[in-house]
This record gives C-alpha cells, sequence and structure tokens, in this order.
C-alpha cells in the first residue's frame, strides 16, 4: 500500500504544480462558447469537468491515460495463462499514470484482498429488502451500509487540515474497490442461488475472485470477467454514474456516499441499465419470431417496428461517440475468438450488420452504431448469466475502479465544490433580445 500510495502523491504534487501555473498564466483564457441547444439540451458537449484518468475521443473511442482498449489488452499484465487484462492494472494506470509491472499488480490484487471484510450489519440491511427488489436497489443499499466503514467520514469528524484530505479518501478507495464485489456476489446468490454462499478465494485475482464468488468456474467466464471489468471501468468524466460520483464528492461527501449516487445514476435505462435492455429486446423479438437465428431480413423489419411504436432499439447510439465503439469490438472478438458457433453471439453480429443503416436513414440518428451494451449480455448468457436484471451490477463494480480513481485525483488537486450556473428560460429570452453579448446572461 505504502508504494502505490507514494508514487500517488509524488505524481499529485507535480500535477498541483503544472496546474497552478496554468490558471496563473492562462486562467481568463475561454475553451468554448456554449449555445444555447447546449443550455437546454443535456449541457451535451460543454467542457466543464478535468478529469486525469480517461479522455473519450469521437472517433477513436475511450483512451485511458492515452492507452486504447487494444493497446490496453496487449500492454496490461495478464493472469498467469490469461489472455485478458487484470482490471487491478488498469486502476494502477488511471491512479498512476503509468503501466504496472506484473509485481505491482499481484500486490495490488493482494491489497484488495486483505480489504475485503464486510461488516455483518451490511449483509442484514440487504436482507431487509424483498427478494423481488431490483439487483441495483439492493447494490446501492449495501454501499450505503458499508458507509459506516468510511475512513474519511471519521477523520473529517475529528478535525483533518484539508490538504490531507486525499489520505483517506485514498484509504477509503481502496477498501470500496475491494469491498463492492463481495456486495455485488451476495445480491446476485440471494436473489437467484436460494441463497447460496461461496467463500471467496484470495488467491485469485480481483475479477477471477468476483466471478468465482457469484458460483462460475468456467475459465473462459474468468477471462470474460477481466475483460468486461477493465473496458466498463471508465468513460471520461462527463458519463450520468462518473459525474455524478465527482460532483457528490465535490462537497466533500465520503466514497461510499459519492458512489452509491453514481450508481443510481448508473440504474437509468439510458445509461448502464441499457445492458439489461439490449438482451431483453433482443429475447423478445427471438420469441415473437419464433427462432434462436432471425436472419437480417427478420432483424430488420422487427427493428423498423420497434422504431414506428416510437421505441429505442438498446445499445445503439452514443452521445459522444460517432463510430462502433471499441468496447464493442474488444467484445466481438472476444466472441468469435471463444464462441464463435453461439447462435445467440452471431444474432448480435447479424444486428450489428443490419441496425446502421436503418438508423442512418431515418434521417435522425447522429451514431447509429453499437456502443459497449449491445454485446455484453450474448456473451454472459453463453456462460450461464441469465439473469440480465444484473447486468448493470456488474457494470457497477467496474465502474468503481474508474469513479475512485477519479475521485482520488479530485481531493489530491483540490477541486472545489462543483456549483455550475443555471437560468430561467425568461433570463435567456432577454439575453438574446439584448444582442446575446457574450458574459452578460
Amino acid at each position: 500500500m505504502d508504494d502505490i500510495k507514494k508514487k500517488f502523491r509524488e505524481k499529485a504534487d507535480q500535477l498541483n504544480l503544472e496546474i497552478k501555473d496554468l490558471i496563473k498564466q492562462h486562467g481568463s483564457t475561454p475553451i468554448e462558447e456554449v449555445t444555447v441547444a447546449q443550455i437546454y439540451q443535456g449541457m451535451r458537449g460543454i467542457t466543464s469537468i478535468v478529469s486525469e484518468v480517461s479522455l473519450l475521443d469521437a472517433q477513436e473511442g475511450i483512451r485511458f491515460r492515452g492507452y486504447s482498449i487494444p493497446e490496453l489488452r496487449e500492454k496490461l499484465p495478464k493472469a498467469e495463462g490469461g489472455t485478458e487484462p487484470l482490471p487491478e492494472g488498469l486502476f494502477y494506470l488511471m491512479l498512476i499514470g503509468e503501466l504496472p509491472t506484473e509485481d505491482e499488480v499481484k500486490a495490488l490484487s493482494q491489497l484488495f484482498s486483505e480489504r475485503s471484510t464486510i461488516p455483518e450489519h451490511v449483509y442484514k440491511t440487504i436482507d431487509a429488502l424483498p427478494l423481488q427488489a431490483h439487483p441495483m436497489t439492493q447494490f446501492v443499499t449495501g454501499i450505503m451500509a458499508l458507509q459506516t466503514e468510511s475512513i474519511f467520514a471519521k477523520k473529517y469528524n475529528e478535525g483533518i487540515n484539508k490538504k490531507d484530505y486525499w489520505d483517506p479518501i485514498f484509504e477509503d478507495a481502496i477498501n470500496l474497490i475491494a469491498r463492492v464485489p463481495y456486495v455485488a456476489a451476495y445480491i446476485y446468490n440471494r436473489k437467484y442461488k436460494n441463497k447460496t454462499t461461496i467463500t471467496d478465494d484470495q488467491k485469485l485475482d480481483w475479477a477471477a475472485n468476483f466471478a468465482h464468488m457469484l458460483g462460475f468456474e468456467n475459465k473462459g467466464f474468468l477471462k470474460l470477467m477481466r475483460l468486461y471489468m477493465t473496458i466498463h471501468a471508465d468513460h471520461e468524466a462527463g458519463n450520468v454514474s462518473a459525474h455524478t460520483t465527482h460532483l457528490v464528492g465535490s462537497a466533500l461527501s465520503d466514497p461510499y456516499l459519492s458512489f452509491a449516487a453514481g450508481m443510481n445514476g448508473l440504474a437509468g435505462p439510458l445509461h448502464g441499465l441499457a445492458n439489461q435492455e439490449v438482451i431483453k429486446w433482443i429475447f423478445e423479438m427471438l420469441e415473437k419470431l419464433k427462432t434462436d437465428a432471425p436472419t437480417k431480413e427478420q432483424i430488420a423489419e422487427y427493428a423498423k417496428n420497434t422504431l414506428e411504436s416510437g421505441k429505442v432499439i438498446p445499445g445503439y447510439g452514443h452521445g459522444v461517440l460517432r463510430v462502433t465503439d471499441p468496447r464493442f469490438i474488444a467484445q466481438m472478438e472476444f466472441g468469435k475468438e471463444n464462441m464463435p458457433e453461439d447462435k445467440l453471439v452471431q444474432t448480435v453480429w447479424n444486428i450489428y450488420e443490419t441496425i446502421p443503416d436503418i438508423l442512418q436513414a431515418t434521417g435522425k440518428i447522429k451514431n447509429p452504431w453499437p456502443n459497449v451494451d449491445a454485446h455484453s449480455g450474448a456473451l454472459l448468457v453463453h456462460y450461464g448469466m441469465k439473469e440480465y436484471e444484473f447486468y448493470t451490477v456488474l457494470f457497477g463494480v467496474s465502474r468503481a475502479l474508474g469513479v475512485m480513481a477519479n475521485l482520488c485525483w479530485s481531493r489530491a488537486l483540490s477541486f472545489p465544490l462543483e456549483r455550475p450556473k443555471s437560468i430561467t428560460t425568461d433570463a435567456v429570452k432577454k439575453w438574446l433580445q439584448n444582442g446575446a453579448k457574450k458574459g452578460e446572461i
């Protein structure tokens, strides 16, 4: 723990000096102008957050500290005999800004194992919910119950110098990442496996141990969990779950409260819950068509009917991307390597070859290409995880890596309370009537 913590502090001190110099020299320099459409349409594209760990390019997709998804799959350390990157390595990269060695990743895996103890009251709190409660409801409840363990909350109440806020935040972040797989696995076994209890195996890496606690021992599923946890970890700071965690954390809410808030955002159908909606849409299509291998023509007709009924085709489109999501491509490559004959996976590929042209023909869609959610469900179903309501919890466990790295950096750089300005429609009208002069709204 001391090594990674020391490296993080050294990196933060260096960047703090660079930021102070940037503000001193260029603090009044405008980055961009904000349009009326942007303030009414979800602040889309307004640059307003600094995140050190990842950057999303409309044409290239996500890059973590400058590395693309294919580069991460190649360069990050892997489990012995494995082919997919270890998520611990990505967390190290996001936090430190350097590719870790195998020894550094093993040390981080061991650290997560050592920090994974869950107080009994957390499980009792989850058990107070009805079994039919959505897995994300149970997940957020478990995280909130874990908040009693916040080191930052205790230190803040005791009185701590604001320059030292980063330290207990760092400790909480490590602890939270170590613990959320246990909460998630408990929920899965409680809801779907008749409350089966599966003990952990701390000889395994973080993702593989999670898969083990879910009850999956197939080596292919372990590989999938390593890939899944890596590619879902972060998508720059503007998406709902990352931004919400950042926003709540800026109020000095501890990492547990901040992460729980972010997970409530992830549970929205326009964000993380989309992975559930994708596989549900595919299952409904297969049932309607009475086949497990629909033709492209059948897929096209069903898709057009979906659009004509005023619904969306889940898994297609993205607020930033204007190309096929590289995370989709990574999953497609995984499928071709590990399950090329799987009919459901083949259906996902046929959908990919069919849907974009249909969406483009509407003339209303800027990005008709698939995002990460369009493929993940079919891979999970192949290995036996058919309970699609749980998929967003998997997403949430992975997202802990990115948002916690971001939260550590926010406190290390002493970012202030986030407080954007809001205005009324009358104010916009008056501003436009007066000539829309810059800076006078």
